[in-house]
């Protein structure tokens, strides 16, 4: 027998007389949790994720189209990618559509519809930004998370250069183990579970930062308010 087995069987032999009583993770949340409004989260979220260049701004539920517009148009996006099927993307197209603009200045958007095999130069050196709704997000560490699906592959937030994301601000909460808990992670988990806290970055040995080098050089997060919001 190997040293190796030897000591594994070793191991596997030993018994424990008592097992040692599981932390009581609950409680201890609990009693560090902050009393705050859901408008104080949010301003918790906004405060951690400017603070590593990411862009937020407030909107409502109807308007947050026309201010991802201008926004774009500000930025020089021409060619905007949104998923298949998803109803924001849905409100979008359609508002999109009653605007009416100069053909030469006007914002295409185009759908997520087909494999990646099919049209992988297009997505990686034609399309300027997308769109992706977050699932939820957490003010305490300053997180967006994202669950890639079939209507909004991962790709659409690694590749573009610059990253559309838009939040409920209901759906903030004050740390991950009320998210875990809140919307029953143990029940199951996509493929790729995301938590992105602002645009891509690195370093190097001189400690010269350099943006979008990973992933997506500019965050743009719109917080989706109730109607009826007063910033």
């Amino acid at each position: 027998m190997s040293a190796r087995a030897n000591i594994l069987a070793r191991l596997r032999a030993t018994t424990i007389a008592n097992a040692p009583a599981l932390p009581d993770v609950k409680s201890w949340f609990d009693a560090q949790r902050r009393d705050e409004t859901q408008t104080q989260r949010a301003a918790r979220l906004r405060a951690a994720m400017e603070t590593v260049k990411t862009e937020v701004h407030d909107t409502t539920a109807s308007d947050w189209p026309d201010l991802l517009m201008r926004i774009a148009a500000a930025k020089g996006v021409r060619k905007l990618l949104i998923g298949t099927d998803t109803p924001h993307g849905a409100q979008l197209e359609t508002r999109h559509g009653q605007i009416q603009t100069n053909q030469s200045e006007r914002l295409a958007l185009r759908r997520y519809a087909q494999p990646i095999e099919a049209w992988r130069q297009v997505l990686f050196d034609d399309i300027d930004a997308s769109l992706t709704l977050a699932r939820s997000a957490i003010a305490e560490t300053g997180s967006l998370i994202l669950w890639p699906d079939a209507c909004e592959p991962r790709l659409m937030s690694l590749v573009p250069p610059i990253h559309f994301v838009l939040l409920d601000v209901a759906t903030i909460h004050a740390d991950m183990y009320s998210a875990f808990t809140a919307e029953g992670w143990a029940k199951g988990m996509p493929t790729n579970a995301l938590l992105i806290s602002g645009p891509s970055k690195t370093a190097d040995i001189q400690q010269t930062l350099a943006y979008g080098a990973h992933g997506p050089r500019e965050l743009v997060l719109l917080l989706r308010h109730a109607e009826g919001f007063v910033s």
